[in-house]
């Protein structure tokens, strides 16, 4: 059964760039900005679905934390 969908949480890495990785997948890529971070993950999508078996669509979700101090 083909998905139609596949979500990745992206966080921003301690030394800089992106890490990205699939949710329910063992997928996960990592980059310096976001042009290449599309990249890698379309990349990484198709490297490990079987040909035709890829979902439609990648869904990237952005987590980013921040720290307010009083």
């Amino acid at each position: 059964m083909m998905m139609n969908e596949i979500i990745f949480m992206v966080d921003e890495a301690p030394e800089g760039g992106f890490i990205a990785r699939a949710l329910g997948h063992s997928i996960f890529t990592e980059a310096d900005d976001l042009i290449s971070l599309n990249k890698n993950v379309r990349e990484a999508v198709c490297c490990h679905f079987d040909q035709g078996k890829a979902p439609q669509v990648i869904r990237l979700h952005f987590v980013r934390e921040e720290v307010i101090a009083l």
